[in-house]
């Protein structure tokens, strides 16, 4: 191995440590856990990455699939389930309705943490008028059969699309459409105050998403949108349509119930029309919102509280239907590696000081945050200033600055794509790595490793500074199976 003897060296790699002592705190937040694939890891091993390995507290499920709740017995895991939009109207009958508690619940609660029922799924968007009129019926039983089971804390509940607002521009004016608002929502609110149970709804930017709004959609900076009869100007339309749906609630005099917010997410890949759909927008977005929502900073019409929230999803699923972005909405691939890490890995580093060697040379990375440092590290880096402000302006200053020369160790390997990695998948390798800590400026035009310029060369070069500087072993390589150690030099 490389050793140094410099000062800046050993004043550098202090300073690092510092960093990332202060910088390991992570969020916790739910995923949706869905199913829809064909190369899935079995629940087991599942539930104990999820606890082992991430800061996922709860997950929710859009079935009652038992062997996944029983696979999350013992971990402390939150589990929700959905009860299948077809089986709704025969859930007023409480004969079945209690037959469905004792089949899907007894069995598994307490030692399953079952915490939701959602009684089918986006039923109002999605309905015909038998599921849309036995909804709340049915909500209504399926509670009470659970009361009778003794089972007081389950909460019942079901997830909205956003399709149930007839207006959200200005938020303040945000209201429900008129033809659910007596014979559904109004009872359905009523139901959750009196149970006191969450109104479950999936705000999606992403579905809003349109070029000229992408600052605003994306938390970047923006002027923001202004509400006259408020006058808040929201930044970002992740709160534009959280408060948007609260005053929807307030004006039909439920704007005391809770609020669980049951979807949303971003996807990492897309058809190539689909320019939006990347790693970097997807970390953005993302990564905003898991801080925003546990920071109990709230929204500007619900200041100072935190909402529970489910990012969707937990995994790519190959054979969802749609298009390629439909697939592409998971934090992590089949085989747990990251697509993108967004503060919920365990003893994760939300600031990495990633090592790339690129011609011979060892130098140390930009700090990267997975979604803004600035926004997210703002504190750590006051403390860090106050604590040791010129040493922070030093490191500041050699970051992306070659500080010295090593030679590579007998037996050194190197990280490089497959002989038969296709161009799409090397090119989401290239965005995972650069999403992850490794420096990507050297394969930009005019970088020391731009030339030769091609998907395969930079795929290299990402790939194997990922690997150096996340550990060296060899499922750091892995890259979906699309990556191999090689004792050659790849840059000779």
């Amino acid at each position: 191995m490389a050793t140094t003897t410099t000062t800046t060296t050993h004043s550098l790699l202090l300073l690092t440590t510092i960093l990332l002592h202060l910088s390991t705190t992570a969020t916790a937040i739910g995923v949706n856990y869905g199913t829809l694939a064909d190369n899935l890891p079995p629940p087991s091993q599942v539930a104990n990455f999820l606890k082992t390995q991430t800061t996922i507290d709860s997950i929710k499920l859009f079935d009652v699939n038992q062997d996944i709740i029983r696979a999350f017995a013992n971990t402390g895991i939150y589990v929700s389930v959905t009860v299948p939009n077809g089986e709704i109207p025969s859930l007023t009958n409480m004969r079945i309705a209690r037959r469905w508690v004792n089949t899907n619940i007894k069995p598994f609660y307490p030692q399953t943490k079952i915490k939701y029922i959602c009684v089918g799924n986006e039923i109002l968007h999605w309905g015909g008028k038998d599921l849309i009129f036995n909804l709340v019926p049915a909500m209504r039983v399926l509670h009470r059969a659970l009361v009778r089971a003794g089972f007081n804390d389950i909460k019942v509940t079901t997830p909205h699309s956003l399709g149930i607002l007839q207006m959200s521009v200005p938020p303040s004016q945000g209201r429900f459409r008129y033809g659910f608002i007596k014979p559904v929502l109004a009872p359905m609110l009523k139901f959750l105050r009196e149970t006191k149970s969450p109104f479950m709804f999936n705000p999606y930017p992403y579905f809003g998403y349109s070029p000229n709004q992408a600052n605003y959609v994306l938390f970047r900076p923006n002027r923001g949108v202004h509400d006259k009869y408020t006058g808040i100007t929201y930044t970002n339309m992740f709160e534009a349509l959280i408060d948007a749906t609260y005053s929807a609630m307030k004006a039909i005099g439920y704007g005391d119930v809770g609020i669980v917010l049951g979807e949303t997410g971003w996807p990492s890949l897309g058809e190539p029309f689909l320019t939006q759909c990347t790693v970097a927008n997807a970390v953005q977005f993302n990564g905003h919102v898991a801080n925003l929502v546990s920071s109990g900073k709230g929204t500007p019409l619900m200041p100072n509280r935190k909402f529970e929230t489910y990012i969707f999803a937990l995994f790519n699923e190959n054979q969802k239907p749609g298009s390629i972005a439909e697939k592409n909405f998971g934090l992590f691939r089949p085989d747990f590696s990251p697509v993108y890490d967004i503060g919920i890995m365990r003893n994760g580093r939300q600031v990495n000081y990633a090592l790339f060697r690129c011609n011979g040379f060892l130098s140390i990375g930009k700090e990267t945050d997975p979604y803004n440092i600035y926004t997210r590290s703002i504190n750590m880096v006051s403390l860090c200033t106050q604590i040791t402000s010129f040493w922070f302006w030093h490191l500041k200053q050699y970051s992306y600055e070659t500080f010295t020369q090593t030679t590579p160790a007998a037996g050194k390997k190197w990280c490089v794509p497959r002989a038969d990695a296709s161009e799409q998948a090397l090119k989401s390798n290239i965005d995972y790595a650069c999403s992850q800590g490794v420096d990507c400026n050297p394969i930009q035009a005019g970088g020391a490793c731009f030339d030769p310029n091609n998907i395969k060369s930079h795929a290299a070069f990402v790939m194997n500074s990922y690997y150096q500087s996340h550990g060296r072993n060899d499922f750091n390589c892995d890259f979906s199976h699309t990556g191999v150690l090689s004792t050659s030099d790849p840059s000779k």
